[in-house]
């Protein structure tokens, strides 16, 4: 699709989420236009079902279908398989990446944090449906750096039911932090703090 149709959805499909996780859904890239959603299966929804600003707020809806033979079934933990918890705050902080690409910032995504994680629930093989709804708080544009920042509150539902939150989810999307060699040695092979 062209960019500015990228711009101007409200939904996504999995063709498409994978598309844009690979860098080909954006036929038109504008330069600088580096963001990426991990690939399968660390990829943590099916599809974005409401994607939507409001000057610096906004609102993601996604949701992921639960597979009985997913990876984290079979090593967490063997007779007691469950989802690991951490993957629900993946999921907030892919969803805050995606919705600060949506909203035209320019760089490569990075999970920066966030204030509180409360888990009230599980997600087991049996279940079928997970969901996260992420209010954005604040989305802004660093003019300095040309840095992004998305702000938003999460909630995590599997089954319709509320099983955990996460306060104050941070992340950035910053320029020319891409490692795009990968595997030869170059200016973004190590990590460590990133220049401000």
């Amino acid at each position: 699709m062209k960019y500015q149709e990228f711009l101007e959805r409200d939904h996504f499909n999995l063709e498409e989420i994978m598309a844009f996780a690979y860098g080909s859904l954006v036929t038109d890239p504008p330069a600088g236009f580096d963001g990426r959603l991990p690939a399968p299966p660390f990829l943590m929804f099916d599809r974005i079902l409401l994607i939507e600003s409001d000057g610096k707020q906004g609102r993601v809806i996604a949701e992921q279908d639960i597979r009985m033979d997913a990876w984290y079934f079979q090593c967490h933990m063997p007779g007691d398989p469950v989802q690991p918890g951490c993957l629900c705050v993946d999921a907030i902080w892919q969803s805050l990446g995606f919705y600060c690409i949506w909203r035209g910032a320019l760089g490569s995504g990075r999970a920066l944090g966030c204030s509180g994680v409360t888990f009230n629930g599980q997600i087991r093989p049996f279940n079928k449906c997970v969901r996260y709804e992420v209010d954005i708080r604040r989305y802004s544009r660093l003019k300095e750096s040309g840095a992004s920042l998305g702000i938003g509150d999460g909630r995590i539902y599997v089954d319709n039911e509320l099983i955990a939150a996460v306060t104050q989810a941070r992340t950035g999307v910053f320029k020319e932090i891409a490692y795009k060699d990968y595997p030869l040695r170059s200016k973004n092979s190590i990590g460590g703090i990133m220049e401000r």
